[in-house]
């Protein structure tokens, strides 16, 4: 025995089901893909400080800026976050015993390697770091 009203409803549910299936699926990829996002800006971030790091024990100017460009890559490397560009800018301008040297990072991404789908279009992502010049450093 039914109760009115019931009857014309029968297999609603799976059609429900069946339309917001995809609808949930775009929603769930959207948040991975967010999250790929945030994890990737995360890895610019280390790469620059580990940059910063990497300069401010250097003994000149030059080595600092070829430590940083070296460090720069081999975080990102590590992480397997492969940049279409990779700018390292390094600015020495107080490269002194107990200075400051700043490290600028510029980073383009593909979104297809970001997400793990064929995605057109890239993102750039930038990190900034900071580090205190090796107060036993001679510059020379």
């Amino acid at each position: 025995m039914r109760i009115g009203g019931l009857r014309g409803q029968d297999g609603s549910a799976s059609l429900e089901l069946a339309l917001i299936t995809p609808a949930l699926l775009v929603v769930l990829l959207f948040v991975v893909g967010l999250g790929r996002l945030g994890g990737a800006r995360m890895d610019v971030d280390g790469a620059a400080a580990q940059a910063a790091r990497a300069a401010s024990v250097a003994r000149t100017s030059a080595a600092a800026r070829s430590a940083a460009t070296d460090a720069a890559s081999a975080a990102l490397g590590d992480r397997s976050l492969r940049c279409a560009s990779l700018d390292v800018a390094v600015d020495t301008t107080a490269f002194r015993p107990g200075g400051q040297v700043v490290v600028d990072l510029t980073c383009t991404v593909s979104l297809s390697s970001l997400s793990g789908f064929s995605l057109p279009g890239a993102k750039t992502l930038r990190g900034r770091a900071v580090a205190v010049v090796d107060a036993f450093t001679s510059s020379g």
